[in-house]
């Protein structure tokens, strides 16, 4: 329902809300089991969004959730988003988490990609931005 094209993190947020849900229903695992939790760029509305849509099912990610597009930048810096999911997402997989997995300093980890589908045409009529995820699963083999 979110038709403000600056707002995606707010768009994307039901997006990888969904395929986390579904992924702890359907492996009978919960936020505890993993050591990281990452999104792609949802910033801070976008990762409050998907907690507070936790919470409702009373489930609490906690700490383990963070948002690649915030990890990027800290609070000095006022940047509120990272600017691209896909950007962030790559710098943080590649930069953080993977080495992370390869030195086993985290075991688990579950990604969540997420996007924007962006049209010009949708956005001048009011329509709702459509969000997308992949979930990946990531574990170290030590």
């Amino acid at each position: 329902g979110v038709t403000d094209s600056a707002n995606r993190g707010a768009a994307m947020a039901q997006s990888a809300y969904e395929p986390l849900r579904t992924f702890f229903r359907d492996s009978g695992t919960g936020p505890e089991d993993y050591d990281l939790m990452v999104t792609g760029d949802l910033a801070a509305v976008g990762r409050d969004i998907v907690l507070e849509l936790f919470r409702r099912d009373g489930v609490e990610l906690g700490d383990r959730y963070q948002d690649c597009g915030m990890l990027l930048y800290d609070e000095t810096q006022d940047a509120h988003a990272g600017a691209s999911g896909c950007g962030c997402s790559a710098a943080v997989l590649c930069g953080h988490i993977l080495p992370e997995l390869a030195a086993g300093r985290l075991k688990k980890v579950l990604f969540c990609g997420t996007g924007a589908l962006m049209s010009p045409t949708s956005s001048n009529q009011g329509e709702s931005i459509p969000g997308i995820c992949h979930l990946l699963r990531l574990e170290a083999n030590v």
